[in-house]
Parts: C-alpha cells; sequence; structure tokens
C-alpha cells in the first residue's frame, strides 16, 4: 500500500506538486473544500464519476486515505495558473456570474464551500471543458444545479466566466 507521502507524490505528476496544476485541462486541487475533493474521490472510486486517467489512481484508495488526500489539498495555497487572464473577459465575466448567481453556492471569494468547488484561481481552460461537459450531460456524477445554472450560455460566455474565476 503507497503511503500519503507516495500517493500526494503521484497526484502532483497532473495536479502540480503544489496541488496547482500546469498542465491543460488538469484542475488545481489545492485549496478546494475537503469535502468536495472528499466526495469527487469517492464518486471516482465508485465508478460513479467516470474519469478515464483517474481510473487507476482511485481504485484502490480506502476512506482513510481519500480523507487524508482531501484534508491535505485544502491547506495548499492556490495559485494562478500561466494562462493569460483577459480582463474584458473578466468583466463580462463578473457581469453573467451576477445573473447566474455563482457566488450564492461558490461563495463571492469563489473559495468553494462544502461540496463546491474553489473556482477562484482554477485553471481558464479545465473551467471551460468542465462547463461544456455539464451543458452536454458528459460529466457522470455531476450535480444537476450546475447544469440548470449555466444552461443556455454559448462558447464566449462560458469563456467569460472562466477568465472571471482564475482572475479572483
Amino acid at each position: 500500500m503507497p503511503t500519503l507521502a507516495e500517493r500526494i507524490a503521484q497526484c502532483g505528476a497532473c495536479h502540480g506538486e503544489d496541488g496547482n496544476s500546469r498542465l491543460e485541462n488538469i484542475p488545481s486541487l489545492a485549496g478546494q473544500p475537503s469535502f468536495f475533493t472528499l466526495n469527487q474521490l469517492i464518486l471516482m472510486r465508485e465508478g460513479v464519476r467516470k474519469v478515464e486517467a483517474m481510473a487507476p489512481f482511485v481504485k484502490g484508495l480506502t476512506d482513510a486515505d481519500i480523507q487524508a488526500l482531501s484534508d491535505h489539498y485544502e491547506k495548499l495555497a492556490p495559485r494562478p495558473s500561466e494562462e493569460t487572464v483577459h480582463p474584458a473577459r473578466v468583466e463580462r465575466g463578473a457581469k453573467i456570474a451576477a445573473q447566474r448567481r455563482c457566488e450564492s453556492c461558490h461563495l463571492p471569494s469563489l473559495a468553494g464551500q462544502q461540496q463546491m468547488p474553489r473556482l477562484a484561481k482554477q485553471r481558464i481552460d479545465y473551467m471551460i471543458h468542465a462547463m461544456k461537459q455539464y451543458l452536454t450531460d458528459s460529466r457522470s456524477g455531476a450535480d444537476t444545479a450546475m447544469t440548470a445554472a449555466i444552461f443556455g450560455l454559448r462558447d464566449e460566455e462560458l469563456a467569460a466566466l472562466a477568465h472571471w474565476a482564475a482572475g479572483k
């Protein structure tokens, strides 16, 4: 059985050694609410949320492993990715977010809470990818409230929301 340090090193290969991803379409885990990460890992381990790349890593995780990983990542400081955040898109995203009430679930700081993920400083490409999965119903194990919150948005509006969140 791998130790917690070994599991963290495995996670760090894609999600960043400090929990801040530098890889395209790979989410940053630093600063995610522990319950959110715990929930996602359990959904993946149980096959409810299918993420092929994660399957071999979650397969043997115990509940204690998942709790320890979730607690570890919650304590790490989120940092902006190296992606360029465009001010005009941030401004447009802020307006869309106000209309869609994003801050009511993800908090005004976008730090997330409980099962709601931290969006602040998340990778732009990952955010766009995730929102498109919600809209196309291709994100297994997803909360339908999120699909409803972004229903009807076009690609450029999703990009604006991602820039707004990344810039927080």
